[in-house]
């Protein structure tokens, strides 16, 4: 008999599912829902929740999809992966539902509490014990209820990242991992345990978090009724938690010092494996846990994110192009531009604070525009080499941290499915770029694998990666100036 494994990709914009076939290694189908992209609620400017219950629904609705097609397959799932859109925030009472809606991770309320903290825990603390600011992380979020909402925050029992919230759905376990702390900002790296100075300063109990786990282990079996809706087998457990660039990373097999993953989805990510503690002093790139940490040989991720790329796409999409153009079309129109794009540039923010800004939210802007020579093609490439261009900007950051790769991967997906993207991205890195068939349910698919030890080792769980498409870089001189010109002219 065949064994199955399900892996679950909860973002903000969808929740996607893929079935993996164990011994192959092949993913047999993947289904995501909703089409259209999931509400985030904003009260306020700069605000941005969601109901956790929608991630539940959604959940349903993906599966629903899957089972369809491939019922006795599905049936026959032992083990659950679960990735998930870090640093939300979503408490429990003791009756096991939320206080509110989670406030996630482009929310940016929070933004002067982790300054405050910054400064008041000092400086030096934080960055060589934390390894970062408290920005506008997860323990600052929590801050803002217990200042702003303290009926809300008396009624508090646990607190969970989105992808605990999920697991505890699925399993009744209410538990997070140690990766998941420190992308919070609540792990002492010095102590390797929950930062006892954090918890002081913030008057946070510790006996609001749940329970640690490891990333790949037994977490759960599922409970009868969701095996039921979901119509997975009973015995099925949860086996992986990871949040969703940690994961991105660990679906690319990159696990090693000097790795680099690269993502362009909902959010722009570089993300590199350090085999020591390391931070930037501003704070503009943040360094994690990674999935395959351990004591004795120290595993952590340093990650640059640029938040307004899925949004900018599909703004751009929604407001400037005819109704029924796709993704696609867009990307060949962009195409037709030559590089730099005649003298237009986009600056892709205004979705949240940006940590490579020191957690600025400067908005979006479009820069040079002619009207005489600019036409929706032009605002296309614009677009997609703005958004290069900040990550570019963000891993120049990481290279005055020692981190200089001369590869990068990619899943062939999203924003890696245009060649002007592609393009751009290897030209300014320098690095060879290498796209891959895999994306984040696929890889937290092989996490539940190894999680229930179905895998041996890392190769066995891996078998069935591949390189689609490698891009050499090469010199550019109107990219280059292009670029030059672009940073040259960011005011935050």
């Amino acid at each position: 008999m065949n064994m199955f494994l399900l892996g679950l990709d909860f973002g903000s914009s969808s929740v996607k599912a893929s079935l993996l076939e164990a011994d192959s290694g092949t993913c047999i189908t993947s289904a995501f829902y909703p089409h259209k992209e999931m509400e985030i609620i904003a009260h306020k400017p700069g605000w941005a929740e969601q109901d956790p219950e929608t991630w539940i629904e959604n959940l349903y609705l993906a599966v629903d999809q899957i089972k369809t097609n491939y019922p006795k397959e599905l049936s026959e799932v032992k083990a659950i992966g679960i990735t998930y859109q870090m640093h939300g925030l979503v408490a429990i009472a003791k009756d096991g539902k939320p206080v509110r809606d989670s406030i996630i991770w482009c929310d940016s309320r929070a933004v002067n509490i982790g300054e405050k903290a910054f400064t008041s825990l000092g400086e030096k603390y934080c960055l060589q014990t934390l390894l970062n600011s408290p920005g506008n992380f997860t323990a600052s979020k929590l801050a803002w209820v217990k200042e702003f909402e303290p009926s809300l925050y008396q009624k508090i029992s646990k607190i969970m990242l989105p992808g605990d919230y999920v697991a505890y759905r699925l399993t009744g376990e209410i538990q997070t991992t140690a990766p998941g702390l420190s992308e919070g900002i609540f792990w002492d790296y010095k102590s390797e345990s929950i930062s006892e100075r954090v918890l002081g300063y913030f008057g946070f109990d510790t006996s609001i978090f749940p329970d640690i786990v490891p990333t790949f282990s037994h977490q759960g079996i599922i409970l009868p009724e969701m095996a039921e809706r979901m119509a997975i087998s009973k015995n099925a457990v949860v086996a992986y938690r990871a949040g969703d660039q940690p994961n991105n990373a660990f679906s690319l097999k990159v696990l090693n010092p000097g790795e680099v993953a690269a993502t362009g989805g909902t959010s722009g990510v570089i993300y590199g494996v350090s085999g020591k503690q390391n931070f930037d002093p501003r704070s503009r790139v943040n360094t994690f846990l990674h999935v395959n940490n351990m004591q004795s040989s120290p595993r952590l991720g340093i990650l640059l994110c640029i938040n307004s790329t899925g949004i900018l796409n599909s703004w751009m999409k929604r407001e400037l192009m005819p109704p029924d153009i796709s993704y696609n079309e867009m990307n060949d129109l962009a195409a037709g531009i030559p590089p730099g794009s005649e003298g237009l540039m986009v600056y892709p923010f205004g979705n949240g604070a940006e940590r490579i800004l020191e957690n600025k939210n400067p908005g979006a802007s479009i820069l040079g525009l002619n009207l005489n020579l600019h036409t929706k093609k032009h605002l296309l490439r614009a677009m997609q080499e703005g958004i290069v261009f900040s990550m570019i900007y963000g891993l120049e950051i990481m290279q005055e941290m020692g981190m200089t790769p001369k590869v990068i991967r990619a899943g062939k997906t999203n924003m890696f499915l245009s060649k002007v993207f592609n393009s751009t991205f290897a030209n300014l890195s320098k690095a060879r770029l290498e796209l891959y068939n895999t994306d984040g349910s696929i890889g937290s698919a092989r996490g539940a694998g190894l999680g229930v030890a179905y895998y041996k080792n890392i190769d066995e769980a891996f078998l069935n990666l591949k390189i689609l498409e490698t891009i050499e870089p090469e010199k550019n001189l109107l990219l280059e100036e292009a670029y030059f010109k672009w940073k040259n002219n960011i005011d935050y």
